[in-house]
């Protein structure tokens, strides 16, 4: 064999394996993201697992159940969102409960919420927005997908007759929501959320969602200033919580809780 052919064997090997080790360092790199919040979730392999930690490739997801007599008590985590949620009663709605600038999900399972709404009947969601408690490690949601991250996760977790909870900062993902895709909404309660100002007088008097207008007597700011546009939503319904601030489900629970039940037996 001549040595100009071993030089181009030695030659073509060493090139076939410099594009070996190349493809192998950029294959991660190439792979599509999934996009579908409904990939986050196997709801049917949740099940199966009762009562036991799940823990999905890729899902980012966690759940924690609330607990009614006769339940057992389950607990599902990952990194996003983290899911809290009691089991419903025939007939009940389901409550999704978003969080606030300084406070998760977990505020809604110290507080007393998804204990509350379970014991009564209803299967309470709390999950922790982008960013926040559990779900630290997530990406941003852009301004224009906010609506369909909600709706992903409410068509994934097969959330049926949907009371949408929204507190302060809440209000950007849950505003989108209502303002356009209110008929996937049984009942909306936004505690003085963030984000009224961008919507016209027009927008709101299109809602035909059921709305319950919760805010603190105390809360002069953005609790005075989401009043002032939410009260043109047809047929709204208002809750004032005395000696509360912003934060008023903290500062009078039970005045809280009790707006929230009377608001929701009407809805069935």
């Amino acid at each position: 064999m001549s040595l100009t052919l071993i030089r181009n064997r030695l030659a073509f090997l060493v090139v076939g394996l410099l594009v070996s080790i190349l493809l192998y360092l950029l294959l991660p790199a190439i792979h599509p993201e999934k996009s579908s919040t409904s990939d986050l979730l196997d709801l049917p392999k949740l099940r199966a697992m009762e009562g036991k930690v799940a823990v999905l490739p890729e899902s980012n997801v966690s759940l924690r159940t609330g607990r009614v007599e006769g339940d057992s008590p389950t607990f599902y985590r990952e990194a996003v969102p983290t899911l809290r949620r009691g089991t419903p009663k025939t007939g009940r709605s389901d409550v999704l409960l978003l969080h606030g600038q300084s406070f998760t999900s977990k505020t809604w399972q110290e507080l007393g919420t998804l204990s509350i709404l379970s014991e009564h009947g209803y299967r309470a969601v709390a999950i922790d927005l982008p960013g926040y408690g559990e779900s630290l490690d997530s990406k941003a949601i852009p301004e224009r997908g906010r609506a369909k991250y909600i709706l992903g996760i409410i068509e994934t977790l097969g959330i049926k007759q949907t009371t949408l909870v929204s507190p302060s900062m809440s209000g950007l993902f849950s505003l989108p929501v209502v303002l356009h895709h209110g008929e996937q909404l049984k009942g909306f309660v936004p505690i003085a959320p963030v984000g009224t100002k961008s919507y016209t007088t027009d927008q709101y008097k299109m809602v035909k969602t059921p709305t319950l207008i919760v805010v603190g007597e105390l809360d002069n700011n953005l609790g005075t200033q989401s009043l002032e546009n939410l009260v043109k939503i047809p047929g709204h319904t208002t809750a004032v919580l005395t000696g509360a601030k912003h934060a008023c489900y903290l500062d009078n629970p039970a005045a809280y809780h009790q707006a929230l039940l009377d608001f929701l037996d009407k809805l069935k």
